[in-house]
């Protein structure tokens, strides 16, 4: 099938909002195994969208449209679609009895152009909306297949990911299953050449290689008559990659590098502290992001400046004399000083300049130390990321992580 987003709102083309709603739907569309050719984005103007989907009409076999289902005036994507496709609205009572009962509840009084929500084509399948008041809806007409899917991201996503997709997945024909599979510490071009050949040889399971905040994903999709005959169509796909790709891979459909971590850390019962410089406190939010990090997270200290370096962690002057802040030495003095201060079997140091200035000595920005205290002994990674300070920050981050996860692995 070849599928067509269509997300209807003036404050998407004014830059006023962005349209995440076209990322979920492509990434559910993927895993579904339905192509997406084309995604467009109109204002609330009824006539620009007469003309989009008249275009759509003639090139595609699916069109998702999102937003334009509400209350107001300027919400006519219902309307326009339902002319365009010759199909009738008529009242769905189910729908008005929900958007009634749902003003009865907040102790609200529904106007009358809330019934405008629960208009909707004729003989469509109707995609409830537990999040909003705007149901999604669903029908064929003319050979092409529409779905409309409230514009709110925080409904958009959750009715799309259940009703949506369970709709489409019979439209696809078969069972489309996935595995992901998480790499960290080896580039995306890298990984493409040592996953060449495979990829193009795989049919089914087939390969999909992409990069993502500093690390990289490879997607191994199957596609089979049940879920259980794809699962062993992904097996021995998913750990020929593996073992392709060797100890850069830390973790399959995990999520990310501080969900793996945490997953190891509360297994083996260890604990672990960090202090940071140039991240500010990045590090410990994204641990603590994890449900259950305080298992094992014991603490951070955020120790920007010398004098708290020297009191809190006990990094010794000498050192900060002779090497500076920014220095393997001083991360490595961080990490034991603040798994000596804190009790824990880990302790994590990161100094550097995250930028846009390097140091004094001719030490460029993007440099970062990153400092790890474990049995006893201590370790230092060294990373450069020039691409900006945003980036330094999120990579000096990753690769706590990273050195973190391999520790505990021991």
């Amino acid at each position: 099938m070849k599928a067509e987003i269509i997300a209807v709102g003036t404050e998407i083309l004014l830059g006023d909002i962005v349209n995440t709603d076209a990322q979920v739907i492509s990434l559910g569309l993927d895993e579904l195994g339905i192509d997406v050719y084309y995604q467009t984005v109109v204002g609330d103007n009824p006539g620009r969208l007469r003309e989009v989907l008249d275009i759509a009409k003639k090139r595609s076999d699916l069109i998702i449209t999102t937003g334009g289902l509400g209350p107001t005036l300027d919400d006519l994507t219902r309307e326009t679609i339902a002319e365009a496709f010759g199909k009738k609205l008529v009242l769905h009572q189910p729908t008005l009895r929900r958007i009634t009962a749902f003003f009865d509840q907040i102790g609200r009084e529904m106007t009358q152009n809330n019934v405008k929500q629960a208009m909707l084509p004729a003989d469509c399948k109707v995609l409830e909306n537990n999040w909003g008041t705007a149901p999604g809806c669903a029908f064929e007409a003319d050979g092409v297949h529409v779905m409309m899917l409230p514009g709110p991201p925080r409904e958009c996503t959750p009715v799309f990911r259940t009703a949506g997709m369970e709709y489409l997945s019979k439209l696809a024909g078969g069972v489309i299953v996935s595995h992901v599979v998480h790499i960290f510490g080896m580039g995306e071009s890298q990984m493409e050449d040592r996953l060449h050949d495979l990829m193009e040889k795989s049919v089914n399971p087939t390969l999909a290689p992409y990069a993502k905040d500093g690390e990289c994903l490879v997607r191994v999709t199957a596609k089979a008559d049940t879920a259980a005959q794809a699962e062993q169509l992904l097996a021995p796909a998913v750990q020929q990659v593996c073992d392709m790709l060797g100890d850069v891979v830390y973790g399959i459909d995990i999520g990310s590098l501080e969900r793996a971590m945490a997953e190891v850390m509360t297994e083996k019962g260890l604990t672990l502290s960090v202090a940071e410089s140039c991240t500010g406190g990045l590090l410990s939010k994204r641990i603590t992001d994890v449900p259950g990090a305080s298992k094992f997270y014991k603490g951070g200290a955020c120790t920007y400046c010398n004098e708290i370096k020297m009191k809190v962690l006990g990094v010794k002057k000498e050192t900060l004399d002779k090497y500076t802040a920014v220095s393997t030495q001083t991360a490595g003095e961080m990490a034991r000083g603040i798994a000596q201060a804190y009790g824990t079997d880990i302790g994590i140091g990161i100094t550097g300049y995250a930028g846009p200035d390097g140091g004094e000595d001719g030490t460029p920005a993007g440099t970062v130390h990153i400092g790890i205290f474990y049995n006893g002994e201590t370790q230092v990674r060294t990373i450069h990321s020039p691409r900006g300070r945003e980036n330094a920050r999120r990579d000096a981050a990753n690769h706590a992580l990273d050195l973190i996860l391999r520790a505990a692995k021991k």
